[in-house]
């Protein structure tokens, strides 16, 4: 029996892997409006009822779609081996200027509009804001116990999440390379 359950299961989980990327990618590029759980599922190359065998409903779905992406955030900050400060800003910017971030700010606009998804995504942000700024902490080898050390990493946070919202108007990737050189210098010199 368990033979027969263990193919089901991995069935179940790539299913489920690909709507997940699947709804991201729709909400990068289609935005809340443009993003239903048909489209998802058409992407990801499965029935709607499969899709929402897995996500009973729409906000399920998306919800599910950016804890999803700030767990791949994560991922790919604490996978960095930075050699330098200059090189962990960069990242962190990095990641904050990607299709993973405008997925992320497509659901957090719904959300703002949405009370049913309003609470779900502001306690999964207020989450992935307290992990992001763990790992930015340890990459940079920062010592938060020093006056002024956790605002400087906040705002180096802030500072990314501002980059991605221009990034989505217009692609300013040149002025983006000089702000974060310049940060890195400010961020080196704050935390010494």
């Amino acid at each position: 029996m368990a033979l027969v359950t263990a193919p089901k299961q991995d069935r179940s989980r790539a299913t489920r892997q690909r709507l997940l990327e699947a709804a991201v990618a729709c909400l990068a590029e289609r935005g809340w409006a443009g993003s239903t759980v048909a489209v998802v599922a058409e992407r990801a190359g499965v029935s709607r009822g499969a899709a929402q065998h897995h996500f009973p409903t729409r906000e399920d779905l998306f919800t599910a779609a950016v804890e999803y992406v700030a767990e791949e955030r994560s991922q790919a900050l604490r996978a960095l081996e930075a050699r330098d400060r200059h090189e962990v800003v960069a990242a962190i910017v990095d990641l904050y200027t990607g299709p993973l971030f405008r997925a992320a700010l497509h659901l957090w606009v719904a959300a703002s509009n949405e009370d049913q998804l309003r609470e779900r995504v502001t306690e999964l942000e207020a989450r992935v804001g307290r992990e992001s700024h763990r790992i930015a902490v340890h990459l940079l080898g920062a010592d938060e116990s020093v006056p002024g050390v956790r605002e400087t990493v906040q705002g180096l946070l802030d500072m990314a999440r501002g980059l991605g919202l221009a990034t989505l108007l217009t692609d300013d990737t040149t002025r983006r390379r000089r702000v974060v050189t310049q940060w890195a210098a400010l961020v080196d010199a704050a935390l010494g």
